[in-house]
């Protein structure tokens, strides 16, 4: 059983306090903290969040201890609030870790993701194994069946002995309509055999995992993050090697595995201050089915001097709308936006669905030491009509000195991805990190929650943009992919 401890809920010293204008006095309020001293990780830090919301249940889900060359931490901790995010426990990931309580096998673990199974009434929390070489090789599933408090010994969902394996996600078919309720779908790329996009599936709430499947054409990538239509078809959208947001899908509660469909190709601005950052999408589905798929991109400046967040939606997974804009501010602002997650109510549809996106971004893009420092700050925006208009950007944490932020081989990290998520009473739930300055070499990184009803009255709203795009084809500014994301 996994130990866990009371989180603070009063707001840390230096965490930003702030007006949003639709709901009133929005505080980030740290919900974890890195228990891990030992091993030779960067203490206290905590990155790369992801949540998911069931009625009031929200588990979030975050990398701990975070070491700066061979990827991976110490464990992943958890929280849990069972009462929409007033209150809330946490925890470490058991039995995965030699440092985890109890302790398992594996020297490190990455990629923290969050899935709730409501025909068997199962939490599921998954992450990477990862080797002292640094390999990621075993999918570690812990389970839950009272809403998040206490969580089992992990199940092996697949494992490999030779292949490297990375950037896993986890998702389950949550409609009761659905003639695969119940399903549970896990992806990941095989470094092994050039980042094959690969996926198995659980019809058993996670106590046992299928054969591993493989889309039809083999594409390569990374970051894919399965989500479920009503009709029980599984989209899963994805970072393609070649610089460009792609899709596959199931109609058969994952049996089989389709060609990929493009999305759209990525145009995206380096972002400054040794960021480590990808383009990796966010992805989420309504109420009708219509699956929402946010990136960084800078193709709406000319130029590409900086990013927006950008989203594309459909209701199949083979059609995608054009790319749209999000009007966080204008296009000659010089801020850079980076590291979406986006969140959509699903009891909302249509032309009335519910939006938020917290992101990360930079009010300077060329920020250097040598000029104006980079000051990172977090940001949230929402709407109220399928995206059609959107809230003014609102900050709500930082600055953060870049300095703050835990060191990776690839750059400093608060995540290769961030989270938000709606509770059954219709408030969004920024899931993310926020930092303070160090003391001495100990970090302050630490996972946070921001709570806003975005049906108050908003101070402003903002149309948003599809068009016009800067940048063709040809001269795209694309990322350099690189064999891992641990």
């Amino acid at each position: 059983m996994a130990r866990t401890w009371a989180a603070a809920v009063a707001v840390a010293a230096g965490l930003l306090v702030v007006s949003t204008g639709s709901a009133g006095s929005v505080i980030a309020t740290p919900i974890s903290i890195d228990p891990f001293t030992t091993g030779g990780s960067q203490h206290a830090t905590q990155v790369e969040p992801d949540s998911f919301a069931f009625g009031n249940t929200i588990v979030a889900l975050s990398q701990s201890g975070r070491f700066v060359n061979g990827g991976g931490s110490n464990d992943l901790v958890w929280a849990s609030s069972q009462n929409a995010g007033r209150t809330w426990t946490t925890g470490d990931m058991p039995g995965t870790t030699i440092y985890a309580h109890p302790p398992g096998t594996w020297p490190r673990i990455s990629d923290p993701s969050v899935a709730y199974d409501p025909q068997d009434n199962v939490w599921l929390l998954l992450g990477l194994g990862i080797d002292s070489g640094g390999s990621g090789h075993i999918l570690l599933v812990d389970r839950s069946t009272d809403n998040g408090l206490t969580w089992s010994n992990p199940v092996n969902a697949g494992e490999s002995s030779g292949s490297f394996w990375d950037k896993t996600w986890i998702t389950c078919d949550t409609w009761a309509s659905s003639p695969h309720y119940g399903n549970c779908y896990i992806e990941y790329d095989d470094n092994g055999q050039g980042n094959i996009m690969q996926m198995v599936t659980s019809t058993d709430g996670g106590l046992t995992w299928g054969p591993i499947r493989t889309p039809a054409d083999f594409p390569s990538g990374l970051g894919g993050q399965p989500v479920v239509q009503p009709d029980g078809t599984v989209v899963v959208p994805f970072s393609g090697n070649g610089g460009a947001e792609l899709s596959f899908r199931s109609t058969d509660g994952g049996t089989t595995w389709s060609s990929t469909t493009l999305i759209a190709n990525v145009s995206e601005h380096g972002v400054a201050g040794n960021m480590r950052t990808f383009s990796l999408p966010s992805a989420e589905v309504a109420g009708d089915g219509r699956v929402y798929v946010a990136w960084q991109d800078c193709r709406f400046r000319s130029g590409c001097p900086a990013n927006d967040i950008v989203y594309s939606s459909s209701t199949n997974g083979t059609t995608w709308s054009a790319v749209t804009r999000i009007p966080i501010d204008p296009t000659n602002s010089g801020i850079d936006h980076f590291l979406p997650g986006i969140a959509v109510d699903k009891a909302t549809s249509g032309g009335t669905t519910h939006l938020a996106v917290v992101y990360y971004y930079f009010p300077v893009s060329n920020c250097t030491s040598s000029r104006v420092a980079c000051q990172l700050m977090v940001g949230f925006v929402s709407s109220l009509d399928g995206g059609a208009t959107w809230t003014t950007g609102e900050r709500i944490g930082g600055p953060m000195s870049v300095s703050w932020i835990a060191n990776t081989n690839q750059g400093r990290m608060v995540g290769d991805y961030m989270s938000a998520s709606f509770t059954g009473d219709g408030k969004a739930h920024a899931i993310f990190e926020l930092a303070k300055q160090n003391v001495g070499s100990v970090f302050s990184q630490r996972l946070s929650t921001a709570t806003f009803d975005i049906t108050q009255p908003q101070s402003a709203s903002v149309k948003s943009q599809t068009g016009p795009v800067f940048l063709p084809p040809s001269k795209q500014k694309r990322p350099a992919r690189h064999v891992t994301a641990n």
